[in-house]
């Protein structure tokens, strides 16, 4: 009876207690479309950190849980469930994908659609894909991270840029480069005055993404300006309803060169010359310097970002200030900006009317160096000395005959450095104004408006003192230049998205029109800045032209399957007569989502599988000349000119003109499959594409005295190219605590001339490339059947050793004399294809990536080697002094130059490893930290034995050295 009560009391005492128990819950968590188990999903109980993941059969168990927690459930790409606990002991879970992903919006010309609507070649690039480091340039950003794109940097010189080709280009003597579009204004693509290059108005710091239209159904709708590609890049914006926050950034960073030019050292030199009949030892110096030394120094840099930003109900806004300062490798050249970024923001009337303003205030200066330093350092002579006491030069040693300089000798490469002083300045504005405004008398109706300007003024001056070698009497040692940039726009559209829903179709119909006005104006005067007198005056340039449009298209999306899109714009340009000053650009493409059709709409694997096509027709007005159609005088070169008093005037000449010229036409097929596995934790897109270039711009050839000129700008030729694009995405982890991802692209792209001349000669062709060594060779061509980047060479005849034969080519027409008929087309500086990987980790605060780039089937004409790799190069002078030689002398023991040998036409292919970055986040209640270390310019594997295997254009030559950069950089958020 005891144990009895006793039992009791104690169950009556446990009873409450269970009340209070926590249980366990397991299950299984899968994807909604597939049933497939979603391994490393995360289980967590609301607002706790209890919680766990999915293992890889998509199981898990929670344990802990109490009555009327609730369970969240969630996967990234999948939308996030949450499920009360009621007591269940098994709770399984399918996830649905997120829509917010499936809804992703890319923008296209003069809009918007959704990814996976989109019809044309387009490809978008997040601030998350982009390179890491103390980059100065956009372009930089996103260099081996598009197929199709290729980024070839420019030299080593802070600031610089570099040469964007989407699918290789189109033209031979038009611009290449595609039209960059900020914030909806679209840039001059010639450029503005007075800087390294015209995108460093965009600090990096402050673009939100990329968006890539490669082929002519996405760019027809820029008609006359998009058949090189276009660019869309979208600054940063503030957020609605955000906190006050703010942000600095730091990069800090170190940049040495890692390889100069292989020539000889004193000690090589003296051997050489003592060996050499006929030479005057009493020439030689005493000295051993490495002149490529005296002239290269470790590069520091540093990029300030302080950004304040807000949002209100419905005003919000960021400002940016930005200061960057770069010193080059090569003394004397820096590189400094101050700028000022601005995005307002203005949601009204329910959100019907939307205001932007965004602004972009820069102030680049430029101490520039003299990169004929660069040249110099390789052919003078290492048995001098730097300096001279007796030097009447500043005290820099030079080869002279008294106080008088030799007129052809190399100059002192440090002289030429220190006593330059070349210095300017670049004030530049790009601001832009857009109206975004819901229509309330129809609904899905809005109208847009877009204003825009870029203004840039530039002054600066190139000084050289008296005692310099290079001035010589009564030449000026003075440039004193100003000039500004004014590129105006005002378009305006109107979009109507209508839904018809009894043939389930959605309609985008986009009608507009624009107008941009280009103004460029410039001045320089010369002077003795020492005395003020001898003015040269050149008369004011002025440069204007301007481009009208108008624009359609109009897009169906019928049963979330068929896909069809048209456009359709009327340019007219002021660059061409009135016969051919309007011209249409017209556009259509398909698409099918065959994953949405019922036979595959279940599929357990296949999550996008869209097949794409389309047509279209494109422009290229950047013919150079504003007024190539006109018979024009233009203001003659320094020299050309007659005094009155004492001043010089520039007399007016004649220009060559073509009163039928008009733009290129680009005509391009292009087919394309977009595709994703497992909710496109693999997906990717393969594209390929023709193009036919009509209407082809090339100077070419004229008799003397046709036209004024013995060449002339004018629709000659026309070319094809062809290519296939494949670009891949893997997701390989996704969890909350870690996300790695694999982008990798290639591109295999061929470009061939078809026609070139206006008459029917098979062997005509234009040389091209021109080379240091003699007075104007050349080392390229153009001619029909070949790329234009084609090597002119003679085919070299070796030894049994492999060692080259000096004079000895081969007979390629049998006449047994080597004659120019027997120079041959031979290889090409363009690669058959390229590549590009980039790698991204992050495990919880932790991040890794690298980016690795590719190029394949290139070659490189080595003209340091071509150009001093001869005895003759630095012994035969008409004065007493000697050059330098190229160290590839010693291989080939050549005694004459022997320029056209396709010896020296190189294999170029290359890897290299562009970015590695490593950092580190560590968040606070009120301020987050993160600090990283980034290397750029890492590794290049290549077996090419110059300078550098990435040189645009194929020619190898006093090339700017690019340095190896390492970057500290900090970030504080609060």
């Amino acid at each position: 009876m005891r144990t009895l009560i006793k039992s009791s009391l104690l169950l009556l005492f446990m009873m409450p207690l269970s009340f209070f128990a926590q249980s366990t819950v397991s299950g299984t968590v899968t994807e909604r479309d597939t049933g497939m188990p979603i391994p490393g999903a995360n289980v967590i109980i609301k607002g706790t950190t209890t919680g766990t993941t999915t293992n890889f059969d998509g199981e898990y168990t929670l344990d802990g849980v109490d009555l009327d927690d609730v369970i969240v459930y969630s996967y990234l790409g999948f939308a996030t469930q949450e499920i009360p606990y009621t007591g269940q002991e098994t709770i399984n879970v399918t996830l649905g994908p997120d829509t917010a992903v499936l809804e992703e919006v890319v923008l296209i010309g003069y809009g918007s659609t959704r990814r996976q609507d989109a019809t044309g070649s387009v490809e978008q690039i997040s601030s998350e894909e982009f390179n890491k480091g103390a980059i100065v340039s956009p372009e930089q950003l996103i260099s081996g991270k598009s197929a199709g794109v290729r980024i070839t940097g420019g030299n080593g010189a802070p600031g610089g840029g570099g040469e964007i080709r989407i699918r290789g280009g189109s033209s031979l003597s038009a611009n290449n480069s595609p039209l960059i579009v900020v914030d909806g204004l679209p840039l001059d693509q010639r450029g503005v005055q007075g800087v390294r290059n015209q995108l460093n108005a965009i600090n990096p710091n402050e673009i939100e993404d990329f968006v890539v239209l490669k082929d002519a159904s996405a760019t027809a709708i820029y008609g006359s300006r998009a058949s090189n590609g276009v660019i869309l890049i979208t600054t940063k914006k503030g957020k609605k309803d955000s906190g006050l926050k703010f942000e600095y950034n730091l990069d800090a960073s170190v940049g040495t060169i890692t390889e100069t030019v292989d020539v000889l050292d004193a000690d090589q030199f003296r051997n050489l010359i003592e060996n050499t009949p006929g030479t005057d030892l009493s020439l030689l110096g005493e000295a051993n310097t490495d002149w490529q030394d005296q002239i290269y120094q470790t590069a520091l840099g540093s990029i300030h970002n302080f950004t304040v930003s807000q949002g209100f109900d419905n005003i919000y806004y960021r400002v940016n200030f930005n200061h960057t300062n770069q010193t080059g490798v090569l003394k004397t050249d820096r590189y400094t900006r101050n700028a000022i970024n601005l995005a307002l923001n203005g949601d009204f009337l329910d959100n019907d009317l939307k205001l932007t303003l965004t602004a972009k205030g820069s102030m680049d200066e430029n101490d520039f160096a003299d990169q004929g330093a660069i040249g110099a350092a390789v052919n003078f002579d290492p048995t001098q000395p730097i300096y001279d006491p007796s030097s009447p030069f500043g005290g820099y040693f030079e080869f002279r005959n008294g106080n008088d300089a030799y007129g052809l000798a190399t100059r002192n490469p440090l002289a030429l450095l220190k006593q330059r002083d070349s210095h300017g300045q670049t004030d530049r504005v790009i601001t832009n104004f857009n109206v975004d405004y819901r229509l309330p008398f129809l609904e899905g109706l809005r109208f847009n408006l877009n204003a825009g300007v870029d203004y840039a003024e530039n002054d600066g001056y190139n000084r050289r003192p008296l005692t310099s070698a290079v001035v010589t009497q009564p030449i000026p040692d003075n440039e004193v230049y100003w000039g500004f940039n004014r590129n105006t726009l005002l378009d305006f559209y109107f979009n109507y998205k209508p839904v018809i829903e009894a043939i389930n179709t959605n309609v985008d119909l986009t009608a507009g029109h624009s107008y941009q006005e280009f103004f460029i104006s410039s001045q320089t005067k010369y002077a003795d800045y020492q005395a003020e007198n001898n003015l040269v005056i050149t008369p004011l340039v002025k440069n204007r032209n301007a481009l009208e449009s108008y624009f359609a298209r109009a897009s169906f999306d019928i049963a979330d399957k068929y896909l069809i899109s048209g456009s359709y714009r009327m340019d007219g340009s002021s660059r061409f007569s009135k016969d051919n000053r309007w011209s249409s650009f017209p556009a259509v493409s398909v698409g099918w989502k065959i994953n949405n059709e019922d036979f595959l709409k279940d599929s357990e694997t296949l999550s996008e599988l869209k097949l794409r096509a389309g047509y279209g027709v494109t422009g290229n007005q950047e013919v150079g000349n504003n007024y190539g159609y006109i018979a024009y005088y233009s203001p003659s070169k320094t020299g050309a000119s007659y005094q009155f008093g004492n001043t010089f005037y520039n007399t007016l000449r004649p220009e060559e003109f073509d009163a039928n010229l008009k733009w290129e036409e680009l005509k391009t097929y292009n087919v394309g499959l977009d595709f994703g596995f497992f909710n496109d934790r693999f997906s990717g897109s393969v594209d390929a594409y023709h193009r036919t270039t009509d209407g082809l711009l090339a100077f070419v050839p004229v008799p003397a005295g046709a036209n004024l000129s013995d060449q002339l700008l004018t629709n000659v030729g026309e070319t094809v190219s062809k290519g296939l694009e494949i670009g891949l995405n893997g997701k390989i982890v996704q969890t909350d605590a870690i996300n790695w991802n694999v982008n990798y692209n290639i591109t295999f792209q061929d470009l061939e001339i078809t026609k070139l001349s206006l008459g029917e000669n098979p062997n005509f062709f234009i040389p091209q490339g021109g080379i240091s060594g003699g007075v104007g060779n050349t080392i390229q061509l153009w001619k029909t059947g070949i790329d234009p980047t084609t090597f002119f060479v003679y085919r070299q005849v070796y030894d049994s050793n492999g060692d080259p034969i000096e004079g000895a080519y081969v007979d390629v027409n049998g006449d047994n004399v080597i004659t120019e008929a027997d120079r041959q087309p031979y290889k090409k500086a363009s690669p058959d294809f390229y590549m590009g990987l980039t790698n991204s980790f992050n495990y919880r605060d932790f991040d890794f990536s690298f980016t690795f780039r590719g190029s394949f089937g290139g070659y490189m004409y080595n003209n340091t080697q071509s150009s001093t790799g001869f005895v003759g190069a630095g012994t035969v002078t008409p004065a007493p002094y000697y050059s330098n030689f190229n160290s590839n002398v010693l291989t080939t023991e050549f005694e004459k130059s022997q320029f056209f040998s396709d010896y020296y036409v190189r294999n170029a292919d290359f890897v290299k490893l562009d970015n590695i970055s490593v950092g580190y986040l560590i968040p606070g209640e009120k301020v987050d930290f993160r600090a990283s270390l980034t290397a750029t310019n890492v590794l290049t594997i290549s077996d090419y034995k110059g300078l550098d295997p990435e040189i645009a254009g194929g020619i190898d030559n006093n090339f700017y050295p690019r340095p190896r950069t390492y970057a500290l950089g900090l970030n504080l958020t609060f």
